[in-house]
């Protein structure tokens, strides 16, 4: 039997989820001691149960995905509007190095994905849903190919199988990034520009003007005022993203909605910036950025169909085991390496780890777990919502595209 929760119910729903996740972590140690993000540790649970219903009565629950996908559109806008041309800048020879990385990443992934699809007697395009389709790309990605497969190539189920690919990645991306960085951080005797006492509250030792999502636990004061006119700037943001996205729609060449939210906020952030000379509020686009992400996250997990995870053929079970490796592999192999060796780079594997196997929003939360414990990282918080949001979508669909002619 299907209950479908309308958008109230829902939000009451994600607001326990993260009610829990913050409980769960407070009191149980070695989910603090492996840096997992409260929405993934309270969605985790909430998932299970959510199961069990399934199994032992039959129910199903549904959760708002429209509400959903709105709040993932304000966590996107809440990026682009941080992103004014000066701290693009200061990203510099940086963020084009880990998008050179990332790349080669994509490559490796499909590569990977393919070749064991092969090897195991499947349809080689079944490794691409299970390579950079679904695990780099997230649901959005899976659902726009998908539907493709299925109609252009034949491969039936290709969107069932790519939302359920797209889940594992998720949780897997927010499980195995903070102990990977908190790993890199000891062995490597790693330290941050703050570094707290036994008992000590972080997010106080972090400065004022700490940027965006670094510290979202952070007393900021915010006035009615701000707060409209961070409304009006987030509305311009999702009208711009529907607009470019409809007028695209059948292009050959078309990017996520999501994608669309951020160059909005880019957009109208520079141009208030430079033409019309208005300061925009950070403080205030930091709060709705962070409990975005926090809800979408809370509600992504709720949404989980861990029976349709259960029925995964063997086969494919077995490539996104490979994946996971390879990804962890690869993060602390080149990445780390690549970027420097140092605490910035540490935080940035957390990130890699969040939108290599998940999505930018799981990036973001690795990277506050690790930044709440060890102080933050300025380099990655600039660094990668930028590439994980924008310039990897435009590469992996070069890449989906390239790979799919040569294999269709």
């Amino acid at each position: 039997m299907d209950l479908q929760l309308n958008t109230y119910y829902t939000l009451i729903c994600a607001a326990l989820v993260l009610l829990l996740g913050k409980w769960l972590v407070a009191n149980i140690r070695w989910l603090r001691n492996f840096n997992i993000p409260e929405p993934v540790a309270g969605g985790l649970v909430a998932a299970v149960l959510c199961y069990v219903l399934y199994a032992v009565w039959g129910y199903r629950l549904g959760f708002d995905a429209d509400l959903q996908t709105a709040f993932m559109l304000v966590f996107f806008s809440s990026i682009g509007l941080s992103a004014n041309f000066t701290k693009l800048k200061e990203g510099g020879r940086a963020l084009l190095l880990f998008l050179l990385v990332i790349a080669v990443y994509i490559g490796v992934q499909n590569g990977v994905g393919v070749s064991l699809a092969t090897l195991l007697g499947l349809d080689p395009l079944v490794g691409l849903i299970a390579g950079s389709m679904t695990l780099l790309g997230g649901h959005g990605t899976a659902g726009a190919w998908g539907s493709v497969l299925e109609r252009d190539y034949g491969v039936q189920g290709a969107m069932t199988l790519g939302m359920a690919c797209a889940t594992f990645g998720l949780v897997i991306g927010g499980l195995v990034g903070g102990p990977l960085a908190k790993w890199l951080i000891r062995r490597h005797q790693l330290q941050g520009p703050h570094v707290a006492a036994a008992g000590t509250d972080t997010d106080n030792l972090v400065e004022a003007d700490a940027y965006n999502f670094e510290s979202p636990r952070k007393t900021r004061l915010i006035t009615t005022d701000a707060t409209i006119e961070t409304l009006a700037l987030f509305a311009g943001c999702l009208a711009f993203a529907q607009l470019m996205t409809t007028a695209t729609a059948g292009a050959s060449f078309q990017l996520p909605t999501f994608v669309w939210a951020l160059a909005g906020g880019v957009v109208i952030r520079n141009a208030l910036d430079y033409v019309f000379r208005f300061k925009v509020f950070d403080r205030a686009i930091d709060v709705f950025g962070n409990a975005a992400l926090s809800i979408y996250l809370a509600i992504a997990l709720l949404s989980l169909k861990l029976w349709e995870l259960a029925d995964l053929a063997g086969p494919l079970v077995i490539i996104l085991a490979v994946q996971t490796v390879v990804m962890a592999t690869y993060v602390g192999l080149v990445t780390f390496r690549v970027m420097g060796r140092d605490y910035d780079a540490a935080v940035l594997c957390a990130g890699n780890c969040g939108f290599g196997m998940g999505a930018t929003p799981t990036a973001v939360a690795n990277m506050q777990a690790i930044t709440n414990q060890y102080g933050p990282s300025h380099k990655a918080f600039l660094i990668v919502p930028m590439v994980g949001a924008f310039f990897i979508d435009l590469l992996n669909a070069v890449f989906l595209q390239t790979f799919i002619k040569l294999l269709g």
